[in-house]
């Protein structure tokens, strides 16, 4: 574990079809606050877009970023990357301290998922494979700050239907059941991927839902500084825990 005064690591982990440059915004004021941070980049994304995506490769990408920051860390996860994170912190808890999974509060499999593949599949046989698309809808949904995070990393126009069969495979609600370190929920009031965040709240040990007004399902980009507000409330709780479980905080005889 880290020391109780040193900064917490955090590792972000991007939603689908984008990449390590959305979280530009909070790397830059974590790096300024002294914390270690990395935003990795899952395969088929950003700078690995030419490799295959598989369930595998992804939590081999968060493991590698945990190496990098000396962890254990705070685990961020974004829609895609949120369903990742929490596979990675039920597998690999000692090596998360907490786990932040935002827009990620829907159980994917069933009719749903299957009907978003079959439209990936349709939107992927477009001349550009959606290029357009994709990105009109970026502009549409977020501000130009955001806008140009997203973009920056490219667009993995390749990923969507091997990326969803892999998440088919995960049982969020399980793996929530096996992590016993402290779970924030962060949804957007308008995401749609927050249908379910009721049952992924009692499914955690220790869980916290937090509720951005005014955010859509792209919290961290939609609403970055009322996001960073929350996270840093995190980290604030993560170090006090750290601090009161110090050996340093433990009393002394004969004081």
């Amino acid at each position: 574990m880290p020391a109780a005064a040193s900064p917490v690591p955090v590792v972000l982990v991007h939603g689908i079809r984008t990449s390590a440059s959305m979280w530009r915004h909070q790397l830059e004021w974590l790096a300024a606050a002294g914390h270690p941070v990395l935003a990795v980049d899952l395969p088929g994304h950003g700078s690995r877009l030419h490799e295959p995506f598989t369930l595998e490769g992804a939590l081999g990408a968060i493991d590698a970023g945990v190496d990098a920051v000396e962890g254990p860390v705070l685990l961020v996860g974004l829609s895609l990357g949120g369903y990742y994170a929490i596979a990675y912190a039920a597998r690999n808890p000692g090596r998360v301290l907490g786990l932040v999974a935002a827009g990620s509060s829907f159980e994917p499999g069933g009719p749903g998922l299957t009907a978003y593949r079959r439209l990936a599949r349709i939107i992927h046989r477009f001349p550009d494979r959606g290029l357009w698309l994709h990105t009109f809808l970026v502009r549409r949904m977020l501000p130009p700050a955001g806008v140009r995070d997203v973009l920056a990393g490219g667009v993995a126009l390749d990923v969507m239907d091997a990326g969803l069969a892999a998440t088919g495979r995960l049982s969020p609600l399980a793996d929530l059941r096996a992590f016993p370190g402290p779970v924030w929920l962060v949804n957007g009031a308008y995401d749609h991927f927050r249908l379910h965040q009721r049952r992924f709240l009692a499914a955690a040990r220790r869980g916290t839902l937090v509720t951005i007004p005014g955010a859509g399902h792209l919290v961290s980009l939609h609403r970055p500084h009322r996001f960073d507000t929350v996270l840093r409330r995190i980290i604030d709780e993560i170090e006090a825990d750290l601090d009161q479980n110090s050996p340093d905080s433990v009393s002394q005889p004969g004081r």
